[in-house]
């Protein structure tokens, strides 16, 4: 449930609490193992009331998809692509980063591919959506270029993740804008 606001404290608390445990679940495990039963035994909740503000485990998830996406897409809407792609990369990393465990195990996880493909997809639609020269290709070559941007930097950011965040941020960023971008170059030249 996405709080607007004008809720009572005590639904505020209380959907915050669904989200907090499942997080920490995510850290914890892979999706495909995670209960309703065990979310509600750590959110302190009954089942009952985790089905009267989510239909499933997967309407939850799908809802916190939606939450991360929407933060990046507000960090990047008024960055023009392809030729501020190199800010694109940049802010996602850094978004990245500030996000915590849960958002890595989705980011890195096998288990999460299907929500992964959701948040890139609509990253993907709201940022390349007002690109002139991304709408001039054919459909092909859009699927093409979104794959190999998405490809390039998702792997960049796990190799990262994987071997324990040791290169500085910055030098990941560099190397993987090198990569990305002159492929992406290339592509509109």
């Amino acid at each position: 449930m996405i709080l607007t606001g004008h809720e009572d404290l005590r639904v505020v608390k209380t959907i915050e609490g669904i989200k907090t445990a499942f997080e920490e679940l995510i850290c914890e495990k892979d999706y495909e193992k995670i209960t309703v039963k065990e979310l509600c035994d750590k959110a302190r909740i009954n089942k009952k009331t985790f089905y009267h503000y989510y239909e499933t485990l997967d309407h939850l998830l799908a809802e916190m998809q939606g939450e991360l996406s929407l933060g990046f897409i507000e960090r990047i809407k008024n960055l023009k692509l392809p030729e501020e792609l190199d800010k694109v990369n940049r802010e996602f990393f850094l978004y990245a980063a500030e996000q915590g465990l849960a958002y890595e195990r989705i980011t890195c996880g096998g288990s999460y591919q299907s929500i992964r493909d959701e948040m890139t997809s609509k990253v993907n639609d709201e940022g390349w959506s007002r690109s002139k020269k991304y709408q001039k290709l054919s459909d092909y070559e859009k699927r093409l270029l979104m794959d190999f941007v998405n490809n390039s930097v998702l792997t960049s950011y796990r190799q990262w993740v994987e071997n324990g965040k040791k290169i500085p941020l910055d030098e990941v960023i560099e190397l993987t804008n090198r990569i990305v971008l002159g492929g992406v170059k290339e592509f509109f030249r």
